[in-house]
């Protein structure tokens, strides 16, 4: 189960629902209900099939001083 990062969506979706692919940052879904891009890795298994899990987003913010 994949889960929207985005705070206001947080749809979960099955991996059947939505499209893996790479827009030049790693592999991706994108949310099909609010379009957020969210993060995944991939594995190959022993079967040879590849199989995706969702990689928490890296959120990168100033600290204050």
């Amino acid at each position: 189960m994949f889960v929207c990062g985005n705070q206001a969506c947080g749809a979960r979706w099955k991996p059947s629902e939505v499209e893996i692919r790479n827009e030049g940052q790693g592999p991706i879904f994108r949310c099909p209900q609010c379009g957020a891009r969210n993060a995944v890795v991939g594995r190959t298994r022993r079967d040879g099939s590849l199989e995706y899990r969702q990689v928490q987003a890296k959120h990168q913010g100033t600290a204050a001083k």
